[in-house]
């Protein structure tokens, strides 16, 4: 088996920024191209107070425009994490980035069939008890729904020494 193309799931955290780092060692051992990719999920977004409560619906003459600010926040803060994951670590390396929208595990798998990677390298929160019950483990669901192998990459805190 040949693996010459990784997806890594990358977010603002430290586990993520190790996991990266870790997945594009292996890339460079391997000679893969790897693809990065950050999912952006859903928020609700609270109700306008210029809307009429009755039917749900804006006030004429009003629009809400803060739910496309903040699609595009998100979009620019991706923009950003990708090209900033791509230049700290994708030097000689082919990388192609992913930006999706969705549930986090869901995308990740789709993301990874679109690129046709053979493996994903996730990095790991490390929750557990109720932090794992309520906020699931995306990890997880990669790891059992995913059609390639996936390495999920610990990264240690400090306070647990």
């Amino acid at each position: 088996m040949e693996i010459n193309r990784i997806l890594i799931g990358v977010d603002e955290s430290k586990y993520s920024d190790h996991a990266a780092a870790y997945g594009f060692g292996l890339a460079r051992k391997l000679g893969a191209a790897v693809a990065i990719v950050n999912i952006i999920e859903p928020v609700i977004a609270p109700v306008s107070p210029m809307t009429d409560t009755t039917f749900g619906l804006p006030f004429e003459g009003t629009a809400d425009v803060t739910a496309l600010d903040m699609v595009s926040a998100q979009n620019q803060s991706a923009d950003s994490l990708l090209n900033r994951i791509t230049q700290k670590y994708g030097e000689g390396i082919e990388v192609t980035q992913y930006t999706d929208h969705g549930a986090a595990a869901d995308a990740i798998i789709s993301c990874a069939a679109q690129f046709n990677a053979g493996m994903i390298i996730l990095g790991t929160h490390h929750r557990s008890g109720f932090d794992r019950l309520f906020m699931g483990s995306v990890a997880e669901d990669v790891v059992r729904n995913a059609d390639v192998p996936v390495l999920v990459v610990p990264l240690k805190d400090e306070k647990e020494d």
